[in-house]
């Protein structure tokens, strides 16, 4: 039986990641990579990459392809070139990542640390209305702990890692 993480794992034996200032520095080519973030959109209007298209994790494999209420052109017409997937800590993205990876999609990378390190990094977002977002304040959000409902019997709120908000 697979958990989660080792979920996780194994699809980061094929799925690239690439660090968020590589990324920042990527942005400045002419052939900029596509950024995906697929983090719910409450997440996403609180912060997110400038020109990230946004596309629900719940809706990736519809958006990838023509002729569904959920298709995205940019993203179907994206199979050679890069996209980058992000999500909150870099998890999700990787699975959504080896999914893309099956549906042909041949340079596909996620963010390692995701919106999370992106934040961590300084690096800019913006929010749903275009205003650039306070790195602090964002962080109030993306570290918030654990509730002790949600742990494992016998676990401690603090882990010492984020929240767990993919």
């Amino acid at each position: 039986m697979h958990t989660y993480q080792s979920l996780i794992n194994e699809a980061l034996e094929t799925v690239a990641e690439i660090f968020p200032w590589d990324l920042e520095d990527s942005l400045g080519i002419d052939e900029k990579p596509l950024i995906v973030d697929i983090r719910e959109p409450a997440k996403f209007d609180l912060g997110h990459i400038k020109g990230s298209l946004h596309v629900p994790r719940g809706q990736l494999e519809g958006a990838c392809e023509w002729n569904y209420l959920e298709t995205e052109p940019e993203l179907v017409t994206a199979r050679e070139r890069q996209v980058i997937l992000v999500c909150c800590s870099g998890r999700r993205s990787a699975l959504a990542a080896r999914t893309m990876m099956s549906m042909g999609y041949r340079d596909v990378k996620s963010l390692k640390t995701g919106i999370k390190g992106w934040n961590d990094a300084d690096l800019p977002l913006v929010d749903a209305r275009g205003a650039s977002v306070d790195a602090d304040e964002l962080d109030e959000t993306l570290s918030k702990p654990i509730p002790p409902e949600k742990l494992a019997p016998g676990k401690s709120a603090h882990t010492g890692k984020s929240a767990g908000v993919d």
